[in-house]
C-alpha cells in the first residue's frame, strides 16, 4: 500500500510517495490484516476456529473447554476450570499487551450480570435510556405495545409532494432506525418485527411511519429494563418456535415469517422476515417458514458439534400448522404443493435424516406470533 508523504514530512522531493511496511489504523487493510494475525496466533495456542461463527475459537483439553469470542480486539472469555482460564488469559498475554478486566460484566454496551440463582442476564438499560433522551423522547406517555394494534403501513403513506418531503428530511427517522436495530439484534428479540416493517420505508418514510416509530420508542422507555436471561441449569438442547402471517405485506400480498431458538431458558437466535414470493394459503406460508428455521436450527446443531457441547438431535421445532407439519413427514398433500420452489422441500430431507423434528403447538402458545404482526396488549 502506498500513501501521500505528509506536509512538513516529505523526503526526496513532493513526488516522491511512502510505502508501507505496517498496516495503519483506519486504513482498508487494517481489519483484514488484524484479523489473520489474530487467526495464527489463536491457531499457536492450539485454539479451533469455527466455520458456524467465525469470531468464536475454542479449545479442548480432556474434559476442560474453554471458548473465546472475538470482536475487533475486545476478547470475552470462557473456561470450564479455572486453571483453564489462567491458562488462557497467561498465553494471550504472551502475545499481546492486554488488559485484564476481570469477570465479564460490559461489552459492546451489554451488560452481563448474574443473580444468586446463578442465572445470567444480558441487557442494554443504559443505552435505552440514552437512546430515549436522544430522540427527545422523555416526556412521552409510555406504551404498552411494540406497535398499534392492527397497524397497516404502506407505500401510499409516502410523502409525494415537495413540502412533506423537505419536512421529513427533518426528522431523524433512520438514525433511530438503526438505534432499533442495535437492540434488537443485541438483546431485544421482542423488536424483531417492528424494525423488520419500519425498514421497508427508509427511502421515503412519512409522518405515519414517523408516529409507529416513536410509539416503538414510547415502547422501549416503559421497557429499558427488559433483557435475555438464561436460566443456570437448564437444558442445554437448543427448541425452536416459528410461525407466519399470511398476506402480512398487503401491497405484494408476501407472508411474514419469524423464529426463535432458545437455549438454557434464553433466546440465542431470532428474526422477523418478508417471504419474498406469494404463498397461496396459510399452509403454504408456513411450510415455507419451516424452511428458514431448519436452516438455522442446522447451523446451530453444527455450532455446538464444534465447540464439544453435546446435544439431543433432532432439533425440536414448534409451529401451529397442523397441515404444514404434516408436509414435513409425507406427500399426501402433493398435488397442493407440487408448486413450491424446490429449495423449500430440503425440510423433508433433513426431517427424514433425524436433524430436525417438527411438533405442534397452540397458537396462544407460539412465541414466534410475537415477529409476524402486531400483537394486543392482552396478547404481549
Amino acid at each position: 500500500m502506498y500513501i501521500e508523504q505528509p506536509k512538513e514530512f516529505e523526503e526526496g522531493g513532493a513526488d516522491f510517495i511512502w510505502k508501507l511496511h505496517k498496516t495503519l489504523y483506519g486504513t482498508m487493510q487494517d481489519a483484514h490484516n488484524w484479523a489473520e494475525n489474530l487467526n495464527k496466533t489463536f491457531e499457536g495456542h492450539s485454539y479451533y476456529r469455527s466455520s458456524a461463527d467465525p469470531q468464536i475459537r475454542s479449545k479442548v483439553i480432556d474434559d476442560e473447554l474453554t471458548i473465546t469470542l472475538t470482536w475487533t480486539d475486545d476478547i470475552l472469555g470462557a473456561s470450564s476450570t479455572l486453571e483453564g482460564e489462567l491458562s488462557a488469559k497467561a498465553q494471550l498475554s504472551s502475545s499481546y499487551e492486554i488488559k485484564d478486566l476481570g469477570e465479564a460484566k460490559l461489552i459492546l454496551g451489554i451488560w452481563i450480570t448474574r443473580n444468586t440463582s446463578g442465572d445470567i442476564i444480558l441487557s442494554q438499560q443504559a443505552y435505552c435510556e440514552q437512546m430515549i433522551e436522544h430522540f427527545n423522547m422523555g416526556g412521552c406517555t409510555s406504551a404498552s405495545t411494540l406497535l398499534p394494534s392492527g397497524l397497516i403501513l404502506e407505500n401510499d403513506d409516502c410523502p409525494t409532494n415537495t413540502q412533506d418531503i423537505d419536512e421529513m428530511k427533518n426528522v431523524p427517522y433512520c438514525e433511530a432506525l438503526g438505534s432499533l436495530m442495535w437492540l434488537q439484534v443485541a438483546t431485544r428479540p421482542d423488536l424483531s418485527f417492528a424494525v423488520n416493517i419500519l425498514s421497508r420505508f427508509t427511502h421515503n418514510p412519512g409522518k405515519p411511519y414517523w408516529n409507529a416509530l416513536k410509539h416503538t420508542l414510547a415502547y422501549i422507555k416503559a421497557t429499558t429494563h427488559y433483557g435475555v436471561t438464561f436460566k443456570a441449569g437448564s437444558n442445554l438442547d437448543p427448541i425452536s418456535y416459528v410461525d407466519s402471517n399470511f398476506v402480512g405485506f398487503r401491497e405484494l400480498r408476501w407472508s411474514t415469517e419469524g423464529n426463535i431458538f432458545i437455549v438454557v431458558g434464553g433466546p440465542v437466535s431470532w428474526e422477523s422476515k418478508c417471504q419474498e414470493t406469494v404463498a397461496l394459503s396459510t399452509v403454504e406460508a408456513e411450510y415455507m417458514a419451516f424452511t428458514r428455521a431448519t436452516s438455522q436450527a442446522i447451523w446451530l446443531s453444527k455450532f455446538f458439534d464444534e465447540v464439544d457441547l453435546q446435544i439431543n438431535r433432532p432439533v425440536l421445532i414448534y409451529g401451529n400448522n397442523a397441515g404444514s407439519i404434516a408436509n414435513t413427514v409425507n406427500d399426501k398433500n402433493h398435488h397442493r404443493t407440487k408448486h413450491i420452489d424446490v429449495k423449500y422441500h430440503f425440510v423433508k430431507e433433513h426431517t427424514k435424516s433425524g436433524q430436525v423434528k417438527f411438533e405442534y403447538t397452540l397458537s396462544t402458545e407460539n412465541i414466534a406470533d410475537l415477529f409476524t404482526k402486531p400483537l394486543p396488549r392482552d396478547a404481549v
